[in-house]
């Protein structure tokens, strides 16, 4: 990984146009300016700041989810694989089920929808305007089953002294999840939060799987958008510049989730 990302460095202050046989040239900063004429750039980069929203509520539903599965109930182990096996599937065989799931005319989704009085139900990944709810709508559902497994770890080291003293106290169950529970998972929640934007501005795969990034780009990311570049108009020099903001990005959004921490997170 180390080599390509050092030539990639290298790349991005060049023209390479990779099928033309010509050589590198250095251009300084041309292809940053270049991104930022580019009509693509402010859709690659509002849509995978939209890729950012599923993260939250998936660690949201995943850690409620475990906290049900800690407790005794029937089924638990049936139950715990049944939500995580979405994660350790393949992803391109998950992206493909989403797809049949969300087909406009005969797909499970919109047949219940017309049953429940809709007549005109979305066109999720065949429209423009709402592909990208069904993105993330597809993303939310990828994330629960890691988001789970994770944090049915954290809850299984919190020690039951704690909780009974709690209840002792008088907690409610609200009170008992939001002030004890809570507070004793935040590294775990932290650690979630901060691999799954990582992960969410890098997502490719599932996206590129089903829609290529359209219809008319509503789902091109930064990650689509460099990998087009690369690979269909051959502008390496570009594609580089574009994956190295992509890094940019993630740094920034990776130290205000570490400073943030602080004031959150109880070690």
């Amino acid at each position: 990984m180390l080599v390509p990302a050092l030539f990639s460095f290298y790349l991005m202050f060049t023209d390479w146009v990779f099928a033309g046989g010509q050589q590198p040239h250095f251009v300084g900063l041309d292809n940053f300016r270049m991104i930022l004429k580019d009509d693509m750039f402010p859709i690659a980069l509002r849509n995978t700041l939209l890729m950012l929203l599923p993260v939250p509520v998936s660690i949201f539903c995943g850690f409620l989810i475990a906290v049900m599965l800690n407790n005794r109930v029937y089924f638990q182990k049936l139950l715990r694989a049944f939500f995580f096996a979405p994660y350790f599937t393949n992803g391109i065989a998950i992206a493909f089920v989403w797809m049949v799931l969300f087909q406009p005319s005969n797909g499970p989704i919109n047949a219940f929808l017309k049953s429940v009085g809709i007549e005109n139900p979305p066109l999720w990944f065949a429209s423009p305007d709402t592909a990208m709810y069904a993105v993330l709508i597809m993303s939310v559902a990828g994330g629960i089953g890691y988001n789970m497994i994770i944090y049915l770890a954290a809850l299984q080291e919190i020690s039951p002294e704690q909780l009974e003293a709690a209840r002792m106290d008088g907690a409610s169950f609200i009170q008992l999840l939001r002030m004890v529970i809570m507070p004793l998972v935040s590294p775990t929640t932290f650690f979630l939060l901060i691999t799954g934007l990582i992960g969410s501005i890098k997502g490719f795969g599932n996206i590129y799987a089903i829609t290529q990034g359209g219809p008319a780009n509503s789902t091109t990311v930064l990650s689509i958008f460099a990998y087009k570049e690369a690979f269909n108009f051959y502008e390496m020099g570009y594609a580089s510049a574009i994956s190295w903001v992509m890094f940019a990005f993630i740094l920034v959004i990776t130290l205000i989730q570490w400073v943030g921490q602080k004031k959150w997170v109880h070690y």
